[in-house]
C-alpha cells in the first residue's frame, strides 16, 4: 500500500522515541514496544526491537497494522503484545494515540515486588498511584483485560497527559494522549521510582496521605 506523509511521519516518531527510551535506560534490549495511531493505523515497533536492533530502528523498520493486527506495511513481525496495544487504542481512541510499554530500569524494581507506586513528586502528582495488575502472561489474553480494566476512569488523566499502569515480573503499560506525552510520563514515573527507592536509603519516608493532601492545597491555592 502507499504510504500518506502522515504514515511516513509516525513511522520516523516510533523510531525515535524508541532511540530515546533506550539511550535513558528507560527500557531495554529485552524489550518493551510502542504504537501510535495515525489515522485508522497504527505505527507499531516490531518484534524483538531491543534484542535485535538494539532500539536503533530506522523508520523503514516500523510496521504500519490495522485494526485486526494485519501487517499492511513492513517486513518485521508483530510484537507478542500487539494485541495489549490493539485494546487500549479500541477502548480509548478518543482520549489518547500512543501506548508505551518498557522496562524503566527503576520502576522495574516496583514490578518485580508486585507493587503500586505512590506520586512523591510534584512532577508525578497528576498521575495519582500507578496500579499494579494480577499477574498474566505477555502473550495471553487476560493481560491486555486487565491492562484496560485499569485505565477504564482514567480517561481525563489520558485525555490531559497519560496515564500508566505496573504489570508484575513485566513493565510498564502506559496510554498518553500522544507520543511524546507517552514518553515524558515514562520518564516522570521512573523518575519517582528512583526517589521512592533512594528516600529510603537515606532514612526517609514517602509521603504521607495528609501530606499529600497539603500538596494539593498548594497547587490549588498557587493556581487560584
Amino acid at each position: 500500500m502507499p504510504l500518506t506523509p502522515e504514515l511516513e511521519a509516525g513511522r520516523e516518531l516510533v523510531a525515535r522515541i524508541g532511540r530515546i527510551l533506550f539511550d535513558r535506560h528507560l527500557t531495554d534490549a529485552g524489550g518493551g514496544n510502542i504504537s501510535l495511531r495515525v489515522g485508522e493505523l497504527f505505527c507499531m515497533s516490531p518484534t524483538l526491537a531491543g534484542q535485535m536492533h538494539q532500539w536503533q530502528l530506522a523508520a523503514a523498520d516500523v510496521l504500519v497494522v490495522d485494526c485486526r493486527g494485519e501487517i499492511v506495511h513492513g517486513a518485521g513481525g508483530l510484537t507478542r503484545e500487539s494485541a495489549v496495544h490493539l485494546g487500549l487504542h479500541g477502548h480509548f481512541r478518543d482520549v489518547g494515540s500512543a501506548v508505551i510499554h518498557a522496562h524503566p530500569r527503576h520502576l522495574m524494581v516496583f514490578a518485580c515486588a508486585n507493587r503500586p507506586m505512590p506520586p512523591v513528586m510534584e512532577a508525578t502528582r497528576k498521575f495519582g498511584t500507578t496500579p499494579v495488575i494480577d499477574y498474566a502472561p505477555a502473550h495471553s489474553p487476560k493481560l491486555g483485560e486487565r491492562i484496560v480494566a485499569t485505565m477504564r476512569g482514567r480517561e481525563a488523566m489520558i485525555a490531559k497527559h497519560a496515564a500508566g499502569t505496573i504489570a508484575p515480573w513485566h513493565g510498564l503499560f502506559l496510554m498518553g494522549k500522544h507520543l511524546e506525552a507517552a514518553l515524558d510520563a515514562v520518564e516522570r514515573l521512573d523518575t519517582n521510582a528512583f526517589v521512592l527507592l533512594m528516600a529510603g536509603q537515606i532514612g526517609a519516608s514517602p509521603l504521607l496521605e495528609d501530606e499529600c493532601a497539603a500538596m494539593e492545597t498548594a497547587i490549588a491555592d498557587f493556581r487560584d
